[in-house]
């Protein structure tokens, strides 16, 4: 089942050819709370690369081959709810090339194989997940001694946006999102528990937040409508914030605008006018759309004359400018 997940999961990207040769490495991290965490690492590299495609995203990497460079800044990914690690393989590969060292998580218990958690659950466990990642990456990992530990800076898709705003130093507002949703029950986080999770608990949750992360890349974030400017007051590290103008997942309107406003000037906002929510994740294989009709309507069709591809480059760059420019050496 693993494999063929996986398998199906490498059809959603469509990869552009490298500029710069990449590790890759697979591992996984000791959680003493839960199960261990099943990470992809990219990396530089000037070991050899295979002639074509070796991985299960589609790309050609040195798998397990020698870290190059010193003092490299570290970049960790959250993906969105059925995701996996390599959900954001092409942006994890454009900073590895820019000379970042990328760590994907795939979310125990909130991942395309295992959604055995439940919201109240997920919700505090994603932001402690990033942080065991981290003390795994700059303590335990053969390459930690190359590592920048100030330099650290976190990507976040839907409810990894919602993952990297805690992380940062978000603290829900519990009941702006249960009065939201009163009034809107069909918004997709709503449907999904997310603003009810914790109703009935008698004690509020303990949102686990991150010092070293010293920057934010957060697109189209889950459960925006509950990231008041309260919410978000103790967040002092930059944001880049994206959302899609026809995002039916999480409308821009009471998700992102609401993020946008809480954190004012810590916010670079981009608005990509035309496509939906999964414009942030790469181009599908087109052979997906025999194989998944149902997911290639949901998650690969972009409007006419919208080119995901082209679009992604100009992404993954402004990615990748936005930490370098935010993660500087001293």
């Amino acid at each position: 089942m693993k494999f063929l997940t996986s398998l199906l999961a490498g059809m959603l990207i469509l990869v552009a050819g490298q500029a710069a040769a990449v590790g890759f490495q697979t591992t996984t991290v000791p959680d003493p709370a839960d199960r261990p965490i099943e990470i992809g690492i990219w990396y530089p590299s000037d070991a050899p690369v295979p002639v074509g495609p070796n991985t299960p995203f589609r790309q050609t990497l040195a798998v397990n081959g020698a870290l190059a460079g010193d003092c490299l800044p570290l970049v960790i990914i959250s993906h969105g709810k059925g995701g996996w690690l390599g959900a954001h393989a092409d942006t994890a590969l454009a900073l590895a090339q820019a000379g970042f060292v990328v760590v994907a998580p795939t979310h125990t218990g909130d991942n395309g194989e295992d959604e055995s958690s439940p919201p109240a659950k997920w919700m505090v466990d994603r932001p402690r997940h990033l942080s065991r990642v981290l003390d795994y990456m700059l303590a335990a990992w053969s390459g930690h001694g190359h590592l920048d530990a100030g330099r650290i800076g976190v990507f976040g898709f839907s409810a990894g946006g919602y993952t990297a705003l805690v992380v940062i130093g978000g603290e829900p507002d519990l009941r702006a999102a249960a009065d939201h949703c009163a009034r809107d029950p069909a918004e997709l986080t709503c449907l999904l528990g997310m603003a009810s999770a914790f109703s009935g608990s008698e004690a509020a949750p303990t949102w686990h937040h991150d010092a070293r992360i010293k920057a934010a890349v957060v697109a189209a974030p889950g459960l925006g409508f509950a990231f008041t400017a309260k919410a978000l007051a103790r967040v002092t590290a930059p944001v880049q914030l994206w959302a899609a103008s026809q995002d039916r997942n999480v409308p821009p309107a009471s998700n992102s605008d609401i993020v946008r406003l809480a954190l004012g000037t810590r916010a670079e906002f981009h608005l990509v006018d035309g496509p939906g929510h999964f414009v942030f994740r790469p181009p599908c294989r087109p052979e997906l759309e025999a194989a998944l009709p149902k997911v290639w309507i949901m998650a690969c069709v972009d409007p006419p004359g919208f080119d995901r591809a082209a679009f992604h480059r100009q992404f993954n760059a402004d990615v990748v400018a936005y930490f370098a420019g935010t993660l500087r050496a001293n």
